[in-house]
Parts: C-alpha cells; sequence; structure tokens
C-alpha cells in the first residue's frame, strides 16, 4: 500500500504551513492573550479546516495535525478537529476529557464547548479546577458530566491518530531548528554541524521521523494500529526534542529561547492521549 500524500493533499499542506508561518501565537497564549489565537482558528475555520475530519479523508486530518505541530499552533486542536467536529454547531473550538487516558479537559476556559466521554457516550460538562502543565500552551482542567448528548464511536482512536500526527510534526520542527542551529554555532572554529557525532545524532532522528510517518498515514488508512503511529510518532518527536536540547546547549534550556515551546509541547504530547506503556500493551494485544 502507498502511504505518499497526492498532489491536492500536498497543496493542502504547503497552504496550511504558508498561513500558519505567520501566525506567532503561542507566547501571547501561554500568557493569557488568547486573542490573536482564536484569529488563527477563526481562519482556519473559514477555510474549513476545522470540518476537515467530517468532509475529508482521515489522512487530511493527518496534513492538517502535522502543519498545526510544526507550527506550535495553541488551543485544543486534537479534540476539535479529530474528536468533536460533529459537536461544534457553528462555534470555533471544542474540547473533551475522556477517562482514564485523557482525564482533563484541554483549553477548557477558552473552549466554547466543554464534554466528557464516558464509556462511549458523551455529555456536556462544567468546568472545575485547573491543573498544572508541563506546556504553558496547554491548560488543562477538570470537568464533570452534566447532560448527556449521546454515543460517540471512535473518539479515543480519532484522538490518538490526531496526536500522532501533531508529535510528528513538532518532532519535524525540532529536527529543522536542530538543523539550523548547528550550522550557525562554532567551536573551535568550526560550524559544530560539522562534527561527526552531532550529525549521527541528527541523522539518528531524521530517520526515526522518517520511520514513523508511514505508521501515522497507515493508521489514517486503517493499515496500522493507531497505537504503533502513536508509540513510533510518540518516540521519534522525544528524541528529536532530546537532541535538539541537546546540541542547543544551555541556551535550549531557557524559556526565552522559542525552541522551549516545542520541547514542552513535546513533553506533554508524549504521554498525552495514552502512555507508550498503554499503546505498546494494545499494540501487543491486537498480535495474541
Amino acid at each position: 500500500m502507498k502511504f505518499a500524500l497526492s498532489p491536492e493533499q500536498t497543496q493542502f499542506a504547503d497552504m496550511l504551513d504558508a498561513l500558519l508561518a505567520k501566525s506567532d501565537v503561542a507566547r501571547s497564549w501561554a500568557a493569557g492573550d488568547h486573542e490573536p489565537g482564536l484569529a488563527v482558528w477563526r481562519h482556519l475555520a473559514d477555510l474549513g479546516v476545522t470540518s476537515i475530519a467530517q468532509d475529508g479523508e482521515l489522512i487530511d486530518l493527518v496534513v492538517a495535525m502535522e502543519s498545526i505541530g510544526y507550527h506550535a499552533l495553541p488551543g485544543p486542536a486534537i479534540e476539535t478537529l479529530a474528536v468533536l467536529p460533529d459537536h461544534l454547531d457553528g462555534a470555533l473550538l471544542a474540547t473533551v476529557a475522556i477517562p482514564p487516558h485523557v482525564p482533563y479537559a484541554v483549553d477548557a476556559d477558552v473552549a466554547d464547548h466543554v464534554f466528557v466521554l464516558r464509556n462511549g457516550t458523551l455529555f456536556t460538562a462544567t468546568m472545575g479546577n485547573r491543573v498544572s502543565s508541563v506546556d504553558p500552551c496547554r491548560t488543562l482542567f477538570e470537568v464533570t458530566a452534566t447532560t448527556e448528548v449521546g454515543p460517540l464511536p471512535d473518539a479515543f482512536e480519532r484522538g490518538v491518530l490526531a496526536c500522532s500526527a501533531q508529535l510528528l510534526g513538532a518532532g519535524r520542527a525540532l529536527l529543522a531548528k536542530s538543523v539550523e542551529y548547528v550550522k550557525q554555532r562554532t567551536q573551535f572554529g568550526k560550524s559544530i554541524g560539522s562534527f561527526q557525532a552531532v550529525k549521527h545524532h541528527l541523522a539518528s532522528v531524521h530517520v526515526a521521523l522518517e520511520l514513523a510517518r508511514p505508521l501515522v498515514h497507515g493508521a489514517a488508512l486503517n493499515a496500522v494500529p493507531v497505537s504503533a503511529a502513536k508509540v513510533a510518532a510518540g518516540d521519534a518527536a522525544y528524541r528529536a526534542a532530546r537532541t535538539a536540547l541537546q546540541v542547543h546547549g544551555a541556551i535550549g534550556y531557557t524559556v526565552e529561547n522559542d525552541l522551549s515551546l516545542w520541547l514542552s509541547k513535546v513533553r506533554a504530547l508524549h504521554s498525552a492521549w495514552g502512555t507508550g506503556s498503554v499503546h505498546r500493551a494494545r499494540v501487543m494485544a491486537s498480535l495474541s
């Protein structure tokens, strides 16, 4: 089976990249100023991106989520695009908690609709206490179910797929930033990118990301277990984060450096929508 994108999907990805590359809204979102980010989301809605899971194929959703991950766009993207597009009812953003693997609702203070899914049944929900997150652009809230809405099948699977694609995009961004940095930083009169050890680390990240990509695309086509895609994309993105931090040196630890936006995002998403242990167990169970 061929997992390559069609010309139309490639054009769609290029369009999203061009749009999101101009949208530097993560820091304002983390500081509590959501309006710049919401303006981007309104633009995406006007382009039909928020209904992509309804109008297109799951691979189109993967393309959108990978671009969102690459550009670190804040907001409940997984929930809005992948899990709840049928329940937006004309609103911009929606979020959901799906215990036990998704115990909190992301950005419930910004979302127009807040839900909780229990045993396959969707309920409207009220927002409770705020829970700290390693990602300043990812605010978590406890929620309490109120009114039953109805069944919502495959919600967790779609969320896992979207999270995998977002991790893949974030990992690609970290690799790109690392390659750019090692060309500029010099040591002993040479760019550190010329050192064999640095090349090997970056090559390992590239290979991991390229091996994860067909699994994510395959999961969108129901040819690969979605848990396998989550494990591969999560591990590849985490490797990209560790390597980016290593090659950037001490500057990579600073909040002022934009690298932190992607480092914290990967750290949060790596365990979101089910940890690696959960998904490895699911893959093993599917093979038995």
